[in-house]
């Protein structure tokens, strides 16, 4: 670095020729390693530098890449996650309308059985007091005829002569009236 200092610094030929011959120089070796020196820097700029730069380069590229995909991953996981807690509240929601419904209905079909048990009950108690009122006619149109016959007997034992089929007929009716009243 000094020589091309002293070499600036030289106002004549002459003294840059004293100075590169103090120091050794030979101009004719200097300049042919020069070359080969500009050759190497070329050859390793063109085939080894710009190659590394370029990989480096697409390195960059891809890690800025990832980290924006990454990013972008997140968000987009973040976002999911999101809609994934909104589709279950909603879901939660749908079940447990659901679930009153079903309630509901589960009410209503116990009501409404409950009135056909009611009605079905009703209808049971209905026909047995109508059974029984059947009965009851039945057992007092017999008990009329009884009573008729044991009227028209005790008569016929009483008074001592044999009665008539009109006589045991008005003496029948007689009696089902005196019974009714």
């Amino acid at each position: 670095m000094n020589a091309l200092v002293l070499l600036a610094e030289a106002d004549s030929r002459g003294q840059v020729e004293q100075i590169a011959r103090t120091f050794g120089v030979d101009w004719s070796h200097l300049i042919a390693q020069i070359i080969s020196f500009s050759i190497v820097c070329f050859l390793l700029h063109r085939f080894a530098y710009k190659p590394i730069l370029k990989m480096l380069e697409n390195r960059r590229q891809q890690i800025a890449q990832g980290i924006a995909d990454s990013e972008k991953i997140k968000a987009e996981l973040a976002q999911t996650e999101i809609q994934r807690q909104e589709v279950m509240v909603k879901a939660d929601a749908r079940a447990n309308k659901v679930i009153e419904e079903a309630h509901t209905a589960a009410a209503r079909v116990n009501e409404q059985e409950t009135q056909k048990a009611i009605a079905a009950a009703e209808q049971i108690i209905a026909k047995s007091r109508e059974a029984a009122a059947q009965e009851h006619a039945r057992m007092l149109a017999e008990l009329k005829r009884e009573v008729g016959r044991l009227v028209v007997q005790a008569t016929a034992k009483i008074t001592g002569k044999v009665l008539t089929a009109d006589d045991q007929r008005r003496l029948a009716e007689e009696t089902s009236k005196q019974l009714a009243a």
